[in-house]
């Protein structure tokens, strides 16, 4: 195992345990820290994937990324108007 590819199996362990937290009720699919861990996780898989080229793979962390991103955005978002409430 190369360095990219040890890079990669962390990703994959991020996405995993990110997933696994979530099914057991320890996070919500708006925590932060899922989030978090889905972002990083795919990162390092996308990492890995520029020595280690597959398209399937490369474009579907691509979107894993973009929604990820997104869903933190609107979590911001939701944060602020809920404190300009009170």
């Amino acid at each position: 195992m190369d360095i990219y590819q040890g890079i990669g199996f962390v990703g994959m362990v991020f996405v995993v345990v990110a997933y696994l937290l979530l099914q057991i009720n320890k996070y919500t699919i708006r925590s932060l820290q899922y989030q978090l861990l889905n972002l990083v996780g795919a990162i390092l898989l996308l990492i890995s994937l520029f020595v280690h080229f597959n398209l399937g793979s490369f474009i579907i962390e691509v979107f894993w990324i973009i929604i990820t991103i997104y869903g933190i955005a609107v979590n911001i978002k939701d944060k602020k108007k809920k404190k300009k409430k009170h």
